[in-house]
């Protein structure tokens, strides 16, 4: 950066164990700093690289500017403009929905050579089938009966099967609300290690479930007759919500569980099931 240091604090937020500051500079200017924490197992590196992989290519006003990036073996580290100033929601305020969906359409017009969408998660459209194959830890959510998921899993399965991941709009496949960022008349997104060139309504899919779960107005008033996506983004939380903790990403099983309790409820309505009948039902 060619600057001194002279404060640094942990930035709140996230759910993977990368090590995020907030770093403020003798001039008075400051950033944030993202870094892997040399964890075995951990993708946090590679997902850095592939994060700064987008930075270097494209500069747009729905992403933050990087500032610096240090490709260490084991803890990279990469210097964004700090946000911490910025509106986080929740929660949301009028006309935010509306511009969150123009940036999108933006973004996904945006050129960038990235990996097609369907080699990020070649799974995605065959969760329910990995639920049915072991039911166990979704039900032991309490979400819905044995003979509820029995009966319903045909739909779910056909319905999801429908989904076509490909198409050619840069999508940054892990929208959520904890990604997104108000500064000013930027609405910005961050966590870009998963960008992908695919189907753009996969970014709104993918956001409904969380923006609902916030007091935010319910997915099919985004997305009309979408009842492939419903089943899709409802597997995707079903096949892992009910899983064992993720190491050193606890919160992450939560997270998934609130998006869960708003996909499958958007599942049943969309696909006109019965209603949920368990004693943990949304």
């Amino acid at each position: 950066m060619g600057k001194r240091p002279v404060t640094w604090r942990h930035a709140a937020g996230g759910y993977t164990p990368a090590q995020r500051w907030l770093v403020g500079f003798e001039d008075g200017t400051s950033c944030f700093a993202k870094s892997a924490v040399g964890l075995p197992g951990s993708p946090i590196d590679e997902w850095l690289r592939s994060e700064y992989a987008v930075y270097s290519r494209l500069e747009a006003d729905f992403l933050p500017q990087m500032h610096a990036w240090d490709d260490h073996r084991v803890q990279p580290l990469l210097i964004l403009e700090d946000l911490s100033a910025g509106r986080w929601p929740p929660p949301w305020h009028p006309g935010d929905v509306d511009a969150v969906l123009d940036m999108l359409a933006r973004m996904h017009a945006t050129a960038l050579d990235v990996p097609p969408a369907e080699l990020l998660d070649p799974d995605l459209t065959t969760h329910w089938r990995e639920v049915q194959d072991d039911p166990a830890p979704f039900l032991a959510l309490g979400l819905c009966s044995p003979a509820w998921l029995d009966a319903a899993l045909p739909a779910l399965i056909a319905a999801a099967a429908e989904v076509d991941l490909s198409g050619d709009a840069l999508v940054h496949f892990d929208v959520r609300s904890d990604n997104i960022c108000f500064d000013g008349d930027r609405v910005l997104l961050i966590d870009w290690n998963f960008a992908a060139r695919g189907n753009g309504e996969l970014d709104i899919a993918c956001w409904l479930p969380s923006l609902h779960s916030e007091g935010g107005p319910p997915p099919e008033a985004i997305l009309a007759d979408a009842p492939h996506w419903a089943a899709v983004m409802s597997g995707f939380f079903a096949a892992r919500a009910g899983g064992p903790p993720v190491p050193n990403a606890p919160r992450v099983r939560e997270v998934q569980l609130r998006q869960l309790r708003s996909a499958l409820p958007w599942a049943v309505r969309a696909l006109k099931l019965p209603p949920l009948d368990g004693p943990n039902a949304p």
